[in-house]
């Protein structure tokens, strides 16, 4: 390997990288305040992506239905879970009134326009925000139907409903995009030479909204109402209770960030890599084990840990093409047996 090869490594492993760390943070944030091991992330990245392409190609994209078949399912259960609440008649019609407007009114007006998309060619910043609309709000629908009604299981149970969601999310996108993959138009076609290398544009858009992303996340946690109660509910869920924090909707909006990441890194890898059905899996795989080297709790070090998975990623494709999942995944052992000697294991009961 000379330096050039190794410039052009380091650039393609800080690319993907950078995706597996949005990956990461998503995955840390929803466990930290939810319990839940998000395995379905990866799902919402093959949906953003296969969406985009869908609507890039101009076609309705069947996600926009099941925008709304998973609008429809969450308003009955919380038209059904209000029906049976103590609250005042007040209380349970404005209930009724937000989740019909959530879960019903914005998909079917979300499903129109998409609709209305066919057969055209729209802009890409106006595709773009069309399929954050389609994907994106089906993360709390998931979490309304799927966990919060477990909110209070062992993190076991929760873990058990997110393999069911991911295999159930997986089938339904093979029904719904089909076996083929798919890329997106790039969202840049500069090519920057520095010396003897080559840097692609669509790279730097790539390392730059992740970049954006991060520092967005860190105004929000820092800086606003919402975000500080997201934090409050991560530290400890019985006093954010207790001081009149919701975290039912703490949970619900844990699941849009994430799965607004998600979406977010689909559409930015598609250009540079063939997306199928299945493909988010293995990179929510690769973000997940980020998310491990940072303990699934601290933001920072999972973050770090997904950049070397991309870089490790990078450099094994070199030396070892058909084993760089293998050696990928295998730096979850080490670091799974740090972690078991450092920490004393403490039941969930005791903590």
């Amino acid at each position: 390997m000379d330096l050039t090869i190794f410039a052009i490594l380091t650039q393609d492993g800080i690319a993907s990288g950078a995706v597996y760390v949005l990956l990461a943070l998503a995955l840390v944030l929803v466990f930290s305040i939810t319990r839940v091991i998000f395995i379905p992330l990866g799902e919402f990245l093959a949906f953003g992506a296969l969406t985009m392409a869908a609507l890039q190609a101009g076609k309705v994209p069947h996600s926009a239905a099941l925008l709304v078949i998973l609008g429809v399912a969450a308003f009955l259960q919380e038209l059904l879970t209000t029906m049976r609440s103590p609250a005042g008649q007040v209380n349970r019609r404005r209930a009724l009134g937000m989740g019909l407007f959530k879960f019903v009114i914005f998909p079917a007006a979300v499903f129109l326009v998409a609709k209305s998309a066919e057969g055209s060619s729209w802009p890409m910043l106006a595709q773009l925000l069309l399929t954050f609309a389609i994907v994106a709000p089906m993360g709390p629908m998931i979490y309304r139907l799927a966990f919060q009604p477990l909110a209070e299981s062992p993190v076991l149970v929760l873990l058990i409903v997110a393999v069911a969601v991911h295999l159930a999310l997986m089938g339904i996108g093979l029904v719904i995009f089909g076996a083929e993959g798919s890329r997106t138009t790039p969202f840049s076609d500069a090519v920057f030479n520095v010396g003897t290398l080559t840097i692609s544009g669509q790279s730097i858009v790539v390392i730059v909204a992740a970049t954006l992303l991060i520092g967005a996340l860190y105004l929000y946690f820092d800086r606003t109402l919402s975000g500080k109660a997201l934090r409050a509910t991560a530290v400890n869920r019985r006093g954010a209770r207790l001081v009149g924090i919701g975290t039912t909707q703490a949970g619900r909006l844990a699941f849009l960030l994430a799965s607004t990441i998600g979406t977010l890194c689909g559409v930015l890898i598609a250009p540079l890599t063939t997306i199928y059905y299945d493909s988010g899996f293995l990179m929510g795989l690769k973000g997940f084990v980020g998310a491990i080297i940072g303990g699934l709790a601290s933001y920072p070090l999972a973050a770090a840990g997904a950049l070397l998975v991309g870089l490790l990623e990078a450099y094994s494709s070199f030396y070892a093409s058909a084993l760089k999942e293998v050696i990928v995944f295998t730096l979850i052992i080490p670091v799974l047996l740090w972690r078991s000697i450092v920490h004393p294991q403490v039941e969930e009961g005791d903590e």
